[in-house]
């Protein structure tokens, strides 16, 4: 414990106010010491069956805690007016970080009541009738300070393994996004305690402008009633949520991008494995990329919505999922469904004009555009869709001529000498 921590508990003990102890009982409590000590730590061994169950160090450890706690006592109990900082630190500052792991709070608590419970029995051995109760007191008032003192040493611990645990998330997303190597990804994946290896989703959005801890942390517990694991990284003005063990149920994802600041925020779609969510999270930053091209956009987007835009910014794998997706499926199914798609499109949506141009009936019209719809998964009769479906027509039909007409390879000329 910093001398900082001891000061800030320390102004919390008061000068002890009482008649000044005689030496005959200070003496009496020095020599006591060592019964004082073997009686505690057989009665924790007999009254606490967790400390039973402890590693050999583990309860050395916690057993010289508690004699170095009586010590302190004893010594404070001698000058009650001096400042307690110096025992806090001879109680605590020895006791090393992973009793905070060994045990919880509460055990430490029980720890200390029994302790504080085998002093008392031991006063009417120790002390005169005339200072039991004041010898009582003394005991109650420094076991108080040190539950205080034990309570702050495991908030700090909690906090310092919180922005521990904080930082490893951020660099597990990032290691995610970078598409490490499968091997490397898996170990620090399961040092954060991740299970999931199927249904995993990314989200991102911007951060919000309140404060970062309390937002990484409400979003975390919402992640946890729509998914088995989930991750958070803050990368600047952006946050990026990852999701495992992600059900078919997309409404609690709208809860989810209330916790995000304002703008857009998008979702990829699901990796099978672990293997995929590179990929996966690589599509949902070509997403939040290109998603200022729609204005109205629904909060949250699918990244694969985003195709369009996507692959006007430059996206290769958005114009490979049209062309695969869309405009592939189409030509295989044949029927006009190309051909009627593109006249329906390029007429402004207009069943008669369509069927006009193509000399057919308009229920023929209708039937042929339902049968894109169910080839597709998008229908021509929703303006947003029918908008990602003319996309498609696009960069197939130019894919199409690129393989049927390569570019020709340029020679390149003699440089003419000046």
């Amino acid at each position: 414990m910093s001398d900082e921590q001891a000061a800030n508990l320390g102004q919390r003990i008061r000068p002890f106010r009482q008649a000044k102890a005689s030496p005959e009982t200070l003496k009496r409590l020095k020599q006591h010491l060592g019964v004082l000590s073997t009686v505690a730590l057989k009665h924790l061994d007999q009254s606490l069956p967790w400390y039973r169950g402890l590693r050999p160090e583990e309860r050395a450890a916690l057993g010289l805690v508690a004699q170095k706690g009586i010590a302190s006592f004893v010594s404070w109990y001698e000058r009650p007016t001096t400042s307690p900082q110096w025992v806090i630190n001879d109680v605590f500052g020895a006791a090393p970080t992973e009793l905070t792991r060994s045990i919880s709070l509460q055990k430490a608590l029980q720890l200390i009541r029994t302790i504080v419970e085998v002093v008392e029995s031991q006063v009417p051995d120790i002390a005169p009738e005339a200072e039991h109760t004041q010898l009582r007191e003394a005991v109650l008032r420094y076991s108080r300070e040190v539950a205080f003192a034990a309570a702050d040493v495991y908030a700090r611990a909690a906090e310092t393994r919180g922005a521990w645990d904080s930082r490893l998330e951020a660099l597990v997303v990032d290691a995610v996004m970078r598409g490490e190597s499968q091997d490397s990804l898996r170990s620090r994946i399961a040092a954060v305690g991740w299970k999931s290896n199927e249904n995993i989703m990314i989200m991102i959005g911007a951060t919000p402008a309140s404060s970062q801890v309390g937002f990484v942390s409400e979003l975390r517990r919402a992640a946890a009633r729509y998914s088995r694991d989930s991750l958070v990284g803050v990368h600047g003005e952006r946050a990026i949520l990852m999701l495992g063990g992600v059900g078919a149920d997309r409404t609690g994802l709208d809860r989810l991008a209330s916790f995000f600041g304002e703008g857009h925020v998008v979702y990829s779609p699901l990796a099978p494995t672990l293997k995929e969510a590179p990929s996966c999270a690589q599509a949902a930053f070509a997403a939040i990329a290109a998603a200022k091209a729609w204005p109205l956009a629904p909060r949250p987007v699918a990244a694969d919505d985003l195709w369009p835009e996507r692959v006007m910014n430059n996206d290769t794998e958005a114009r490979h999922a049209l062309v695969t997706g869309i405009y592939d499926p189409l030509l295989k199914a044949g029927n006009g469904l190309v051909e009627t798609l593109s006249s329906y499109l390029s007429l402004g949506h207009s069943l008669e004009g369509t069927a006009r141009e193509l000399f057919v009936h308009a229920n023929t019209v209708r039937y042929r555009l339902k049968r894109v719809c169910d080839v597709t998964g998008w229908d021509p009769l929703v303006p947003r869709e029918a908008f990602v479906l003319q996309t498609a027509l696009v960069v197939g039909r130019l894919d199409a001529e690129t393989i049927e007409h390569p570019p020709e390879t340029r020679q390149s000329m003699p440089r003419t000498a000046h």
